[in-house]
């Protein structure tokens, strides 16, 4: 006979959006519990995703730097080598450290971690199967759907797991690859690649579309477009992917009308999807369209008191993204009133330079028929960026026309992902590039450049 729990909220998944719904709702008094089927908790994000994959940047821009920067700067080393193994231990490290850290969290909140697969058996129920087969109720009066997302695999590109990989793989690619072929020019493709490429291996890029990091700020993209050719990586546009076969250690993609392309490893990076299959999810009458549930404002599903959250429900699929609806939702179940600004939610690209982005590009304004005027000022011109060595991009204003109040704001530069938390505030506050531009800035520092793109959306611009 199965054990059988209550509590009076359950969060099904323990990814960020998830841990984060849990821990707010324990600070608000819930007896709180969350169901996750791994070994660790963190979700993606922090296991085999945004965690991993910038540990990984970090010690690559490292390598890059010690190879190809350092003389500049009167050091004299010689010509460095890479330890994978190495670097994938403190990959681990970091990973495990803040693993541990979520699992702390839990205890000092006191919410307990149901480890097992979950399942929804009616709305005030769930089945929780651990690895062993054994079988747990749960009861709770309130639930929060968090089950976040997996890579999309293409049906003419299936995943061996060993040479034609997904973002996990190449998180743990054991020695720097001869040649590696990434299909898909978005966000996690060009930071894997990043990897790769700066540790010593041929990177090509295949994307069906017209550009790289499609959505994004179009001048951005163009700039950034020709950083990463400079770097070394070979991007191709327009390349439509039709299969892949696999010869022992080699995988050799097939492009339409192109000549096949050997490689070492290919990286399938096309998106991600909701992970929502074997939940109960829709059997207990929740909407659900292509795999996603619907919520309405609150998060709320339509059924009992059904909450879901995070990648599950689509839109951009952000961590950050996530963990807001979380807290929101969580709100609105005790009764207060969430708020996540959607305007407000920033996205970067960790590259280097980096990315970074928030609220609407030119071409939306121009779509929407929306008057504005554009502010920019380029790292060239900005005394830290110059003392660092780091000249490379720049800041890009959108202000309303008629009211000043900043509708987007884009760069791409140096630690250009610290930077945009700057201009998310501004836009979650309605503020004007005036404000940005009249806020004093410390000098010599980076920010300078978004104040004086502020500053010349109004043609008040200083430096150049």
């Amino acid at each position: 006979m199965a054990d059988e729990k209550t509590f009076d909220l359950v969060v099904l998944g323990g990814g960020p959006g998830g841990y984060v719904a849990a821990i707010r709702a324990a600070q608000l008094g819930f007896k709180t519990a969350c169901i996750e089927k791994e070994a660790a908790l963190g979700g993606t994000c922090v296991r085999i995703g945004c965690i991993p994959s910038k540990a990984l940047l970090d010690s690559s821009e490292l390598f890059e730097q010690i190879r190809h920067k350092a003389k500049v700067h009167g050091i004299q080393v010689a010509e460095p080598q890479i330890d994978v193994a190495t670097l994938h231990k403190r990959k681990d490290g970091v990973v495990k450290g803040l693993t541990d850290g979520v699992a702390y969290l839990f205890k000092k909140n006191k919410i307990e971690w149901l480890r097992g697969f979950g399942r929804m058996t009616s709305p005030e129920t769930l089945e929780v199967e651990s690895a062993d087969g054994a079988k747990t109720t749960v009861r709770a009066k309130h639930v929060v759907l968090a089950p976040g997302s997996v890579p999309v695999e293409l049906p003419f590109l299936k995943f061996d797991h060993e040479r034609i990989i997904d973002s996990t793989g190449a998180l743990s690619i054991p020695q720097v690859p001869g040649h590696l072929v990434v299909v898909g020019g978005g966000v996690i493709g060009l930071e894997l690649g990043s990897v790769w490429l700066r540790l010593g291996a041929k990177v090509t890029v295949l994307e069906a579309m017209p550009t790289i990091l499609t959505g994004m700020d179009g001048e951005v993209v163009k700039t950034a477009d020709r950083i990463l050719r400079k770097q070394g990586f070979d991007i191709r546009t327009g390349q439509r992917v039709t299969g892949a076969e696999r010869k022992g250690e080699t995988v050799i993609v097939s492009v339409e009308g192109q000549e096949p392309i050997e490689c070492d490893y290919l990286l399938v990076s096309v998106g991600r999807r909701a992970y929502t299959e074997g939940m109960g999810i829709a059997e207990q009458g929740i909407r659900m369209e292509r795999g996603v549930i619907q919520v309405d404002e609150r998060y709320h599903t339509g059924v009992g008191n059904v909450y879901a959250i995070g990648d599950a429900i689509g839109g951009r699929m952000l961590a950050h993204k996530a963990e807001e609806e979380g807290v929101a939702a969580v709100e609105f179940a005790a009764g207060k009133h969430g708020h996540v600004n959607y305007d407000a939610v920033a996205n970067v690209v960790y590259t280097w330079p980096e990315i970074a982005s928030v609220g609407s590009t030119e071409e939306e304004l121009k779509a929407a028929g929306r008057e504005y005027r554009v502010g920019k000022f380029p790292f060239s011109a900005n005394g830290r960026a110059k003392a660092m060595g780091e000249p490379d991009g720049f800041v890009k204003v959108l202000a309303d026309a008629k009211t000043d109040r900043v509708l987007g704001l884009h760069m791409l530069g140096p630690r250009a992902s610290d930077m945009i938390a700057e201009a998310a505030l501004a836009m979650e506050f309605q503020g004007a590039a005036e404000d940005i531009g009249r806020t004093v800035h410390a000098h010599p520092t980076l920010p300078e450049a978004v104040k004086e793109a502020a500053l010349a959306v109004g043609g008040r611009a200083i430096h150049i």
